[in-house]
C-alpha cells in the first residue's frame, strides 16, 4: 500500500476513535503539513465519506452523518476491537432466519473473519467454534475481558486444563465449552477444587492460563443443557409444572430465559418446567402471565395459587363494601 493511501486510512481511523480532531494535530499525527491533511480529508469526501470541517479557535475536522450515504463508510478497528465485536457477534449468533438463511449477526461474523489478520482470524474461529448460545437467547450479553474469552476458547479447542482467577479464588478448570445464556457468558467444565462439574461466570474471571496437562470431555456431553439446568432448576427445592396455552415463540418473548425450561406439548399449548423456592411466590409470578395456565405439579402449587386467588377476591370483596352506596369505582384519568 502506498504511503499516501496509508495515511489516508490512517486519519479515518483518527476520526473514528474521536470526535472534534484539531488540523495541527492530525498533521502532527500523520507526519505531514496542513496542506496534506486538506488532501487526505478531500480524498475520503470522493469516497462518500462525509467529513466535516469547522472553523474557529477550536475548529478541526470530525466525520458527519450523510444523509445521502447509503451504506456504512469502511470502519477501523484495532485488534482489542475486532475481537470484541466478535465477541458481541457471537453471542447474538442464532443461527439461521425463519428463511434458511444465515443471521445478519453470522453474516457480519464472516465479514469480519475475512479482514482479520490470520493469527487473529484463528483465534476468533476457535472462539466462536466453543461457544454455544441458548436457544430463545437475545442481543445485548454483556462482552467479557476479549483475553480471557479467547485464552478460554483455545483450552476448550485443545483439550487443556485451565488456571482461571476466579472472584473466589483460583481454579483448576478442564473447559467443556463456553455458553452464552441470559445475557451472561459461562465457563462449563470440571473443577478441580471441587471435584465436580461447576460453571463460573466470564464476568467474574480476571485471568485466564492455558495449562499443557489435557483432559477427555465426557462423552455426549451439552454445555448449554448444563447451564440451563443449573439456572432453572439444579438450585432449587420444588419443580414446577405448567401448561401454558400460548406458542413456544411468544413463550420465549414473555419469559426470561432462567425463568425456566420451555417445551411444545403434542397436544398444544406450551410446558413450562421451572424451578421454585417460594411457592407462593411463584403462584403470584405466574397469576401475572398474559395466558391461560393451568399447574400440572407440585400439588402444594395449585394450592398456593388457590390462596392467591382467595386473598385476590376477598381484597376485591373488602373493596366494594367500603365504597358508599352512591358513590361507584371510577376509571383513572
Amino acid at each position: 500500500m502506498s504511503r499516501p493511501a496509508l495515511r489516508v486510512l490512517t486519519l479515518l481511523e483518527i476520526l473514528q476513535e474521536r470526535g472534534l480532531v484539531p488540523a495541527d494535530e492530525l498533521a502532527r499525527r500523520l507526519g505531514v503539513d496542513a496542506w496534506a491533511v486538506r488532501r487526505y480529508v478531500a480524498a475520503l469526501r470522493e469516497l462518500d465519506i462525509p467529513v466535516e470541517s469547522v472553523r474557529g479557535r477550536y475548529g478541526g475536522y470530525r466525520l458527519a452523518r450523510s444523509a445521502r450515504a447509503t451504506r456504512l463508510p469502511p470502519l477501523m478497528l484495532g485488534d482489542e476491537e475486532a475481537v470484541a465485536v466478535a465477541l458481541a457477534l457471537a453471542a447474538a449468533s442464532a443461527g439461521r432466519t425463519s428463511a434458511g438463511e444465515p443471521s445478519p449477526a453470522d453474516r457480519a461474523l464472516v465479514k469480519l473473519d475475512r479482514l482479520l489478520p490470520s493469527a487473529l482470524r484463528e483465534r476468533v474461529a476457535t472462539l466462536a467454534a466453543a461457544t454455544s448460545v441458548s436457544a430463545g437467547e437475545q442481543a445485548g450479553a454483556a462482552a467479557p475481558d476479549p483475553e480471557v474469552a479467547l485464552t478460554l476458547a483455545a483450552a476448550v479447542r485443545a483439550g487443556h486444563t485451565v488456571r482461571i482467577e476466579h472472584s473466589r479464588g483460583p481454579r483448576e478448570v478442564d473447559p467443556y465449552g463456553l455458553v452464552v445464556h441470559a445475557r451472561r457468558w459461562y465457563l462449563v467444565g470440571h473443577d478441580h477444587l471441587r471435584a465436580e462439574l461447576r460453571m463460573f461466570r466470564l464476568d467474574r474471571i480476571t485471568r485466564a492460563v492455558e495449562l499443557p496437562r489435557g483432559f477427555a470431555p465426557p462423552a455426549g456431553f451439552d454445555p448449554v443443557a448444563h447451564v440451563r439446568h443449573a439456572l432453572t432448576l439444579g438450585a432449587w427445592t420444588h419443580r414446577a409444572v405448567v401448561w401454558l396455552d400460548t406458542d413456544l415463540p411468544s413463550a420465549r418473548a414473555g419469559l426470561p430465559g432462567t425463568f425456566g425450561e420451555l417445551s411444545p406439548c403434542p397436544e398444544g399449548g406450551v410446558l413450562l418446567v421451572s424451578g421454585a423456592e417460594d411457592l407462593p411466590g411463584m403462584a403470584r409470578i405466574l397469576a401475572a402471565l398474559p395466558w391461560r395456565f393451568a399447574v400440572r405439579s407440585p400439588p402444594a402449587l395449585a394450592e398456593a395459587l388457590a390462596a392467591h386467588a382467595a386473598a385476590l377476591a376477598e381484597a376485591a370483596a373488602s373493596g366494594r363494601a367500603s365504597l358508599p352506596n352512591d358513590v361507584s369505582p371510577r376509571r383513572p384519568p
